[in-house]
């Protein structure tokens, strides 16, 4: 699957300022996973189109090495936490839990002026130690 490319929301277009970037990344256990995990995926991707506070976002799937990856930015962590309490993302977490090889999420600040963030610089975030 080819990445989807950083999608800009409407909160891009009048919010200023620093905005809460989050970069994830996801290793499901085995090949079998992987297209429900990316069906779910597809479903949150929907879900932060619609979420206040949502400035931005792009998806990374790597299939044949079971990684997924996102790249997001918001208005504040708030607008994460209400995205992450709220359906379908709350079930998605719990569906594919056991499922998890792996996990990893890197969150920092910078400003709306900046985005896209470079996956680049995203991927060595993720890869910093924790």
């Amino acid at each position: 699957m080819p990445t989807l490319r950083w999608t800009r929301y409407p909160a891009a277009a009048s919010h200023t300022g620093p905005v809460v970037v989050m970069a994830s990344r996801f290793r499901v256990r085995g090949f079998r996973h992987v297209v429900p995990f990316l069906r779910d995926a597809m479903r949150v991707r929907a879900q932060v189109a619609r979420t206040p506070g949502a400035v931005g976002m792009s998806l990374v799937a790597h299939p044949l090495r079971r990684e997924f990856a996102t790249l997001s930015a918001w208005t504040s962590r708030e607008a994460v936490d209400g995205l992450v309490r709220a359906e379908p993302h709350r079930s998605v977490m719990r569906r594919h839990a056991a499922a998890m090889a792996d996990s990893r999420f890197v969150f920092w600040e910078t400003d709306a002026a900046d985005l896209p963030i470079d996956p680049a610089d995203a991927h060595a975030r993720l890869a910093e130690p924790a």
